[in-house]
Parts: structure tokens; sequence; C-alpha cells
């Protein structure tokens, strides 16, 4: 366990707090590119986007050049918001009195100060840089120099079928990623509640599966998970292979396809203590000769996963609900000073002080691990496991059971996946 004190330190984000300047130094995504284009109801561009990150209250906007910035959403004059700005091609005004600013937080112009008045150059806000990558919009709040957005497989691979899905977690951060760290969690939270949902049901469908030995290895952009279940040799891709935690705030999971490649990434965004805008990021490689629909490679989807229904519970026959029920249920912020920790949370502890050290790094003045800034790096690939058991019984079975259930191109990619009777192994 932790105490109170070591708790606060690894869970409080804020602006100057350890971990709020430990995690300042990675990129994060703040939107899906397509948030910012053309609504589809013909009522023309959205300029602007309120965005909750890393415990500041921040404005995504579009200028009229097409770039990006975020910048904070009160502005300094009178503290009116942002968010309801007026685009011009070097940045955004105030919709109160017109004052200026670019992406850099700069004010450009007060229009009703005196002519050659040099007030405005005393003016600043916070600015932020803004990047496209893989259908996303990326922000970094730290300290120069500025790092890369890190080019991982799944955001950079061409002609990928994209996906992106998101809720809100009413949850800290860290009871997120400790999820991630914690294997034995899919045999009763994904195996064995699932197979109760659908008893409850008049169903069944066995998938729970004991496990027999979990391990943690680092390597250079965090951990790799690797797990040896009930049945499997060890030759089994998810001993062998396993899959990665990207340090700090992303899970990484491999496919059950011998022909699709699937990067499927799980994003957690740190909002502010109590609060995690949760990605889930997917990019489908379909196999050479693949026909696919020039649409489902163009767009990226978006869309919002409902984890809670219309009587305010948890979505139990979706394993994300399930997550997310498991998060929340924790408390807004858990209490680890009273959890007892077994062996199977060896992950957890080791998560735990990865971030103590790499606190102290930065503490030092020195780059945490996962940070990039070869400028030659053109893709990170990720060895993940290709024959992952939990997602052997079929897309469409798969499909139901996860938030991929809502993705508006769910039916276009199931009708690829069945003229490919290769495409997911099922057992």
């Amino acid at each position: 366990m932790l105490s109170a004190e070591e708790n606060e330190l690894l869970t409080r984000v804020g602006p100057g707090t350890p971990m709020g300047d430990l995690l300042r130094r990675y990129w994060y995504p703040i939107a899906a590119r397509s948030e910012m284009d053309p609504s589809s109801d013909g009522t023309g561009d959205r300029w602007t986007k309120r965005i909750r990150l890393l415990g500041e209250d921040l404005v995504l906007f579009k200028d009229r050049q097409g770039r990006f910035g975020l910048i904070a959403e009160a502005c300094p004059h009178r503290r009116a918001s942002l968010a309801y700005g007026i685009p011009t091609a070097e940045g955004i005004r105030c919709p109160y009195h017109g004052w200026m600013f670019d992406g850099t937080g700069h004010c450009l112009e007060q229009p009703n100060e005196p002519a050659g008045s040099s007030f405005k150059e005393k003016v600043t806000t916070a600015g932020y840089p803004v990047e496209a990558l893989g259908g996303m919009l990326w922000a970094y709040l730290g300290p120069a120099p500025v790092p890369r957005v890190p080019p991982f497989d799944g955001y950079v691979v061409e002609g990928a079928i994209r996906l992106i899905g998101r809720t809100l977690v009413r949850a800290n951060w860290l009871q997120v990623m400790e999820n991630s760290v914690d294997p034995v969690h899919t045999e009763w939270l994904h195996g064995k509640l699932q197979e109760f949902v659908e008893e409850q049901r008049g169903g069944t469908y066995a998938i729970s599966r004991r496990h027999l030995k979990i391990r943690f290895q680092e390597f250079a952009y965090g951990i790799y998970k690797q797990r040896l279940l009930e049945g499997q040799t060890e030759e089994a891709d998810d001993w062998t292979v396993g899959h990665p935690i990207l340090f700090p705030y992303t899970l990484a999971v491999g496919s059950a396809s011998p022909t699709y490649r699937m990067h499927a990434f799980q994003i957690r965004v740190p909002m502010d203590d109590t609060h995690t805008m949760h990605y889930w990021y997917t990019a489908y490689v379909p196999p050479p000769g693949a026909v696919v629909p020039p649409k489902l490679l163009e767009e990226v989807a978006f869309y919002d996963v409902p984890c809670i229904d219309e009587d305010g519970e948890y979505r139990l026959d979706m394993i994300d609900a399930q997550d997310v029920m498991a998060w929340e249920t924790q408390g807004p912020i858990a209490l680890r000073d009273l959890e007892k920790l077994g062996t199977t949370d060896a992950g957890v502890i080791l998560f735990r002080n990865v971030l103590k050290r790499e606190l102290a790094k930065v503490a030092a003045g020195e780059d945490p691990i996962g940070v990039v800034r070869d400028p030659a790096l053109r893709i990170i690939e990720l060895p993940m496991e290709k024959n992952k058991f939990h997602y052997t019984d079929g897309f469409e079975s798969m499909t139901r059971r996860s938030q991929r259930r809502y993705s508006p191109n769910v039916a276009g990619l199931a009708d690829l996946f069945k003229a490919s009777p290769q495409g997911v192994v099922k057992r």
C-alpha cells in the first residue's frame, strides 16, 4: 500500500505539483481532428472547443488560416471566456472587447487602446503547442524544448481503418492506469462477471481462464505485460510477447488476427485530479489485396461511448463499462493507504515505483522515460501479441461486447471481416 502522503504525490496533477510537472513532459490527445471540421448539419465550421487538461481550463481554437492553437480560456483582460471568441487570420479575439491573441498566448491587438500603445506587449496568457497526428489533435503543456509527439505505429501506419471512441471517467488517472498493470482482473471482471451477466439473461458464455503466470518487463517506452493462461503453452504470444503500457498514460493491445493487424490504444488523459478523458484508439490494417471501401480509409470514425445507461447503472454487458465501473467505484481518488495488496499486484507496485523514479528524474532536470526528441524517428514499432486469447471469439462477438459497437463504421468493418474468413481466429 501507499501512505496517504505518497498517494497525494502520485495523484495530484495540477500546475506546480510534482506529478503535474512529470505529466507535462508528454503530449496529450485533446480532440479528434474531425471535431473541428465543418458540422454535418451545414451550420459551418467549429472554431473553438473547451479543454480541461492537467487542472487547466483551456480553449482549443482554429484560426482563419486553419491553424490550431490552445490557450487559457479566461481572457486576461476581464476574464471573459475565449470559448466564444472570434477567429482571425492571426489567432482569436475575445468576444468581450476584441483583444486578439495568437496560439502562443501573446496579445496581438487591443482595438480601443491609444494608437502607439505598447500595452499589448505586456499582456500574455497561457498558450500551448498543438499538433495533428493519426486523426487526433495533441497538446503539450510542458517546458521547452518541446519534444515530439511519439510516432507509435498505430498513429502513423498507412492504409489503416481508424476508430476513436471517447468517454469521461469520473476518477483519478492513476486508478485507470493501474488497471493496465493488473492482468488478473481480466479473469474476473471480464470473465466471471461477464459469465454472470450472461447467466442473468438466461444464456451461457464461458470466456474466463485462470492465470498461471504473470510477469512484467521494462523497456524504453514503459512496461511490457505478459500472461500465461490455463490451457496455453509457453509458446503462446500472450506469454512470449504480451503488450505494452506506454508510460505514463497509454495501454496498447494486440489482436487475434493473422491477416488484419490491429493497433489498439487505450489513452487516459488526466483532466484534473478527479476526472480522466478516456480514448479508445483503434487502427485496423487490412491484408494486402483486401478490397476496402474508400470511405472507411478516408474518414476517422469518432464517437462517444455511453458506459452508463438511462437508469444510471453501468452497462455491464460491455467489457469497457466493466472497467469504468471498477475505476469509478474506488472513489474519485482511491484511498491507497487502506488497500491490501497481494502477490498478483506486482505490476501495480512496479508502476508506482516507476512513477516515483521518474518524478525524481524530472526534479533533477532530466527527461523521464518515453520522451521522444529524435527528429529522424519515423515510426516506433510496438511488438504485440497476434493471437491474443481474449480476442479470439470472432469479430462480431468481440465488437458486441466492446465499446466498438458504438462506432459509426462498425457495420462496414464487420462486412470486411466476413469477406475475409481468416480475419479473426475463432476457438
